[in-house]
């Protein structure tokens, strides 16, 4: 399977799961970006074409994927990435979302915890 058939898949069941729509041809219009958007978010979807027991993270991504949230007027920006395909049985994607967005997630979820 090529990288790009990979990374669609994975697209799409970013955007299927988050309720958003996966972006055609991210990065090569001026206006829409992201690899998957949603009302709130922009996300940028890193993966892997084989199992891996590590990733490097690169500033580069979270850094690109912030921009354009912001170019497009979305309040938040994750970076999705899992550690190699789920058709080779990998079952968990992960989020890298900055301090802010964090706190008010935990805020949220003690709130929840002691209602």
């Amino acid at each position: 399977m090529s990288t790009r058939k990979v990374s669609k898949k994975m697209e799409a069941r970013l955007a299927k799961t988050l309720g958003g729509k996966r972006q055609s041809n991210s990065g090569a219009t001026p206006f829409q970006k992201g690899d998957v958007v949603t009302e709130l978010f922009a996300i940028e979807a890193k993966t892997s074409m084989t199992p891996k027991q590590s990733i490097s993270i690169r500033k580069a991504w979270i850094d690109k994927i912030r921009r354009e949230a912001f170019a497009m007027g979305k309040p938040y920006s994750a970076v999705a990435f899992d550690f190699g395909t789920r058709s080779l049985g990998n079952k968990e994607t992960f989020y890298i979302i900055d301090e802010q967005l964090f706190i008010k997630l935990y805020e949220k979820l003690e709130e929840e915890e002691n209602a």
